[in-house]
């Protein structure tokens, strides 16, 4: 199975920053480490050209060269540079070329990703370019698929993805996330199901698996974008679920079983984590590309 990269494209951010961002090259180490039949791939940049199938152009050329308001840097979280543009565009590139990847073998990872937070002409929530929304877009444009469903398992809303493309017939788009937590004004995905704080494995799980049914009631996918955050654990600083490692192994192999039985393939990005201990994060990341990695066909 290939897994795409891009944590040696160092964003600069100040030690005291809360993002944990050494997460990346941690996760890659370990699976180089202990996950033999992968292999792992450095993604290209993603083009403008790509880029603008889900991003408005004149966006894309601020953010580029670096002419956003102090408001817009606020919003986005992360201080401009150009290592900052380079990272976004790669690990943008990390997702569709795991799509690409999933077409040929059925599954692929990105072990970065999950930038759903950023819309059509902004970004915001440490998110500059919204990945899962360029690479379908991108899969429909040059391979072919007609309808791809993306199933965003983050604790945020993937509101970037929902005003992308909420409206879109050809796209699902699914948001299963905490009710009161960030972002605090939601958009409208195809389907968004809101948890109450504290809700655990047992509840977390049945509601996914309505939201699966309810996704194959309303939709045919043909491709399935899954963001796999980290984020609804229970130590998370940011998430106010409380789902434990082992619920959050479970909710993968939901994901992985119910594309699995569907044949339907399968691309992963990482998208949110933000535990006291980065170790954890590392973990449940880890434990969803082993267990992708036992789906392949």
């Amino acid at each position: 199975m290939l897994a795409w990269y891009a944590d040696h494209f160092v964003l600069p951010l100040p030690d005291t920053h809360r993002f944990p961002m050494d997460k990346y090259r941690r996760l890659r180490e370990r699976v180089a480490a202990e996950l033999p039949d992968i292999v792992l791939c450095e993604p290209p940049a993603a083009t403008d050209a790509e880029l603008l199938r889900a991003h408005d152009a004149t966006y894309v050329a601020r953010v580029s060269r670096g002419d956003l308001t102090t408001q817009e840097v606020r919003m986005i979280g992360f201080p401009w540079s150009p290592q900052m543009i380079e990272r976004s565009r790669r690990s943008a590139g990390a997702t569709i070329a795991a799509c690409r990847s999933a077409l040929r073998d059925g599954v692929s990872v990105n072990l970065a990703g999950g930038t759903h937070h950023a819309k059509h002409a902004s970004g915001a929530g440490y998110c500059v370019f919204n990945d899962a929304a360029v690479a379908a877009r991108l899969l429909q444009a040059e391979h072919g698929i007609e309808r791809v469903a993306i199933v965003d398992l983050d604790v945020h809303q993937g509101d970037g993805t929902a005003e992308i493309l909420g409206r879109a017939e050809d796209v699902f788009t699914l948001s299963l996330h905490g009710d009161r937590n960030f972002p605090f004004r939601k958009e409208c995905s195809h389907l968004d199901v809101s948890l109450p704080d504290g809700t655990g494995d047992e509840a977390y799980l049945a509601a996914l698996d309505d939201a699966l049914a309810t996704l194959e009631r309303r939709f045919a996918p043909q491709f399935v974008i899954y963001l796999a955050g980290a984020d609804p654990f229970e130590g998370d600083r940011l998430g106010r679920l409380k789902l434990s490692k082992a619920g959050l192994a479970a909710r993968d192999t939901r994901v992985f079983d119910w594309c699995r039985t569907r044949g339907l393939p399968l691309a992963i990005a990482m998208a949110g984590g933000y535990a006291e201990n980065i170790d954890d994060i590392v973990d449940i990341h880890f434990a969803t590309v082993a267990a992708a990695l036992r789906i392949r066909p």
